[in-house]
């Protein structure tokens, strides 16, 4: 960004964060613009924090939106003036959407800065799954290679059929990196891109019933909840292996432990949970499954990236510009 970018005077921004934010981007930020942080001054105490909203309120345009922070009805009540909320993360879910549509109030996320990490955790989960590599660095580490002498055999991700559910721009990343593989890709997604060579499906359920391992990377919305089901495991089969680098939500993960303890599905890799932090302690002991803390997103090259994009959206609108990445509000 250069000086010819910064807004004259500066505006007040206010920053929507948790307590345990990283705040070393502030810097850069009061550049260009006169920082609102009520968490440094109230911490976790919400009715002071909207106390003290309500006496900035007519002031307070943009919303600089960190990571998953809240921002709920309650929230945007004591916010009037608010006409932008530019986000840090990819995911919308914890923005009221339908108060923000309501308002007219604009929400951008970082686009595409997360999507090449995300991509790569994807295949990595997979990879791990497939062939067992972290169940057998801990066979090999707790010293029973010597004892059992065998391991046993894991399973090739040549010539597999990995269905994509929401072909955007990770999905797109993970299929690109999985041909060259030998993988038939196919997808389903909320509508179908006829610029892309994979075979679509109207239904999850219809592309379960043709692949050897499900990738969740779509969005999470009231739609999209639990959409990964009985049916969809059933027709995925005993045989047939879950990735989720979406969110907890898209899979009834009570359903999918029962799934996988019982044998009835091959295997998963999870970067989401429902419940986060908790994890069912069932899946602690099983193999064929490989556990990630929400971290598919977290590079310093994909938070660098994320915290441009969402100045980018700033600037842009203090500056009457098109944003880089408006969220759809529909």
């Amino acid at each position: 960004m250069t000086n010819s970018s910064i807004p004259n005077p500066k505006p007040l921004l206010l920053i929507n964060r948790v307590p345990d934010y990283d705040v070393s981007f502030f810097k850069h930020l009061s550049s260009y613009f006169t920082l609102l942080d009520p968490t440094a001054e109230v911490g976790s105490d919400r009715e002071k924090y909207k106390d003290l909203l309500r006496t900035h309120a007519s002031g307070v345009r943009a919303c600089y939106g960190m990571g998953m922070s809240p921002l709920m009805k309650d929230t945007l009540d004591c916010l009037p003036a608010l006409e932008c909320v530019a986000g840090t993360a990819v995911g919308t879910d914890h923005i009221d959407l339908t108060e923000c549509r309501r308002r007219g109030i604009t929400v951008t996320n970082n686009g595409v800065a997360f999507s090449d990490d995300v991509a790569d955790c994807a295949v990595g989960l997979l990879l791990d799954v497939l062939r067992k590599i972290s169940a057998a660095d801990r066979f090999v580490r707790v010293g029973s290679w010597p004892v059992a002498r065998e391991y046993p055999l894991a399973s090739s991700l040549t010539r597999k059929r990995v269905g994509i559910v929401g072909l955007g721009s990770i999905g797109l990343r993970i299929a690109k990196r999985l041909v060259p593989f030998g993988c038939t890709i196919a997808y389903t997604s909320r509508s179908h891109n006829p610029s892309v060579p994979y075979p679509f499906y109207e239904s999850v359920h219809k592309l379960a019933l043709e692949s050897d391992i499900l990738i969740l990377c779509c969005t999470f919305t009231d739609q999209t909840r639990h959409m990964i089901n009985t049916d969809v495991m059933t027709a995925l089969g005993n045989k047939g292996v879950l990735v989720n680098v979406g969110r907890g939500g898209l899979i009834d993960e009570a359903e999918m432990v029962r799934f996988l303890v019982e044998g009835r599905l091959g295997g998963a890799g999870l970067d989401v949970f429902e419940d986060e932090p908790s994890v069912p302690k069932e899946l602690f002991g099983l193999d064929n499954v490989v556990l990630s803390p929400h971290q598919a997103v977290l590079t310093p090259e994909s938070i660098q990236a994320s915290k441009d994009a969402a100045l980018a959206n700033l600037l842009a609108f203090f500056a009457n510009k098109p944003l880089l990445n408006p969220v759809r509000l529909d």
